[in-house]
């Protein structure tokens, strides 16, 4: 068994490839043996007293070199293993903690004492026994009895050299959390981030709903949907990619607060910052507008961060920054007129908005309007540069169809985008309620689709209605919670922060 201090030393791939045949052959026979013998590897069940966390808790002020007479029953993975002649030590992890094992021939009898010396690396246990520390301080177990509760058949994968292959982490995800610590924080942080969304929107009387997955129609979001067939009712239907227009209908329905956290699902590309199925946050308020949207944005954020990280202080970019600092706001008009040095606005030619545009370098399609083309200046050349929190507000009508009109200029809407590191975090705004105008939007969004734009949603005849029955005053906000995740936990990619991201096919 090689020791805590010793590193390995390189192996070749096909050498790698060997020894786990071999070890997974050898584990393989042992599980025959006991079987054999009359011990199942793999009982049904085990009742443990404390988690290793609850013994830290109890007895982490222990001094050096003492013996309890508390009895605990913990259970949890074999990480390290170390054999001493008469004395075996092992490191035992559950869910949130770790602790050592002090196995001793003289307590356990030389047949226990075997058993528990075949034990590998890998296997879970349980143990019985009385807390102690050694005479270096360590808080340990000193077992009386020990149980195998389910064999690995597959050892671990190696301590210093990890998973090295990047897709073999997110792939083989139950590998990664056994041996990656920062992974296993990652989704502490995922949780907790959660959690605090949930706290606060309850203490701000909202309530939690679900709405449907599978949708008639395509809307909510500029994006392009996956298909599938109902088999019964014969029909198309779609993965949600938004789910907002359902839950205004709860609006109109007099609910008046309603949040959902749910995944939702886009048909594009895979990348640092986009999987094809991620969560979304969203929540309507009645009687309010963008701007307490944005108030409420800054609080579920900044609680997020105290209560997954214990400060509001986040690292972006390597610079630190503090959340609890108010935030920028900057109209997106203003944020391409700056990036290019001429003025622009909705209002301008669409030749005069694509000149300057291919003046630029900046791509656009010949179905896009002045509003879209102002969007992908600011895309290109703006946006990379929000590194601190900036809500940009006042986008075009044209690229916001469920957004009402700026109160002060019809050409805008009262909509804001959150950035932080030059990502997109969050998005909200003044909700559009009149079903006239709103009718409008969806036959121009037709118009576009026909043009040839993918990710224009489709005409919901359905929500209309429910917008004749009156919505009041609304305000609306999505957030990202896997990019939120991802500032929060400083990781560099979405799969980081995704359990089990789409992934290719694995080779065979």
């Amino acid at each position: 068994m090689t020791s805590a201090d010793e590193t390995p030393e390189e192996l070749t791939p096909e050498q790698a490839a060997h020894g786990l045949a071999a070890e997974r052959e050898r584990r393989l026979g042992h599980i025959d043996s006991l079987r054999q013998a009359g011990t199942n590897p793999y009982p049904y069940r085990f009742d443990r007293t404390h988690t290793l966390g609850e013994v830290r808790e109890a007895f982490g002020q222990l001094e050096a070199g003492n013996e309890t007479t508390q009895s605990v029953t913990v259970a949890g993975r074999i990480l390290l293993k170390r054999d001493q002649g008469k004395l075996i030590f092992c490191t035992l992890r559950d869910r949130g903690n770790e602790i050592q094992l002090f196995i001793s021939k003289s307590v356990v009898g030389d047949e226990q004492f075997d058993a528990i010396n075949d034990f590998d690396l890998g296997d879970w246990v349980g143990v019985t026994g009385l807390v102690m520390t050694t005479r270096k301080g360590e808080l340990s177990v000193k077992v009386e009895t020990a149980m195998l509760l389910s064999k690995a058949v597959r050892p671990l994968p190696d301590k210093w050299h990890g998973l090295t292959d990047v897709d073999t982490r997110y792939r083989q995800r139950y590998a990664d959390l056994i041996i990656n610590e920062e992974a296993r924080r990652t989704f502490e942080v995922r949780h907790a981030t959660i959690a605090s969304f949930r706290k606060t929107l309850h203490d701000q009387k909202f309530i939690e709903v679900e709405t449907p997955v599978l949708h008639m129609e395509v809307g909510g979001a500029h994006a392009r949907p996956f298909i599938t067939h109902h088999n019964t009712l014969d029909m198309q239907l779609f993965l949600r990619i938004a789910l907002e227009l359902h839950l205004k209908r709860l609006i109109v329905g007099g609910m008046e607060r309603v949040f959902e956290i749910g995944r939702v699902f886009r048909n594009e590309g895979i990348s640092t910052r986009h999987n094809p199925e991620f969560t979304m946050m969203e929540s309507y308020q009645a009687y309010g507008d963008y701007t307490e949207v944005m108030a409420l944005t800054e609080l579920l954020i900044t609680n997020a961060a105290r209560e997954s990280l214990g400060t509001t202080t986040v690292t972006i970019n390597d610079e630190q920054f503090d959340l609890a600092q108010p935030w920028r706001k900057v109209r997106m008009i203003d944020l391409a007129s700056e990036a290019t040095g001429e003025t622009l606005h909705p209002s301008m030619p669409v030749d005069a908005v694509r000149k300057i545009a291919a003046q630029h370098k900046v791509k656009t399609e010949g179905h896009w309007g002045s509003g879209r083309i102002i969007e992908e200046i600011f895309a290109e050349l703006a946006e990379g540069t929000l590194q601190q929190p900036t809500f940009v507000t006042g986008h075009p009508v044209e690229i916001s169809p469920l957004a009402r009109a700026d109160r002060n200029d019809p050409h805008l809407t009262e909509r804001f985008e959150l950035f932080i590191g030059a990502r997109e975090i969050a998005n909200g705004y003044s909700e559009l309620n009149d079903p006239i105008e709103q009718r409008v939007r969806f036959e121009d969004e037709q118009k576009s689709k026909a043009a040839g734009d993918h990710e224009a949603g489709s005409m919901d005849e359905d929500y209309l209605r429910a917008l004749e029955f009156g919505m009041p005053p609304t305000a609306g906000l999505g957030i990202g919670i896997d990019r939120l995740v991802m500032l929060l936990s400083a990781a560099g990619s979405i799969k980081d922060v995704i359990l089990f991201p789409t992934l290719r096919p694995e080779a065979k």
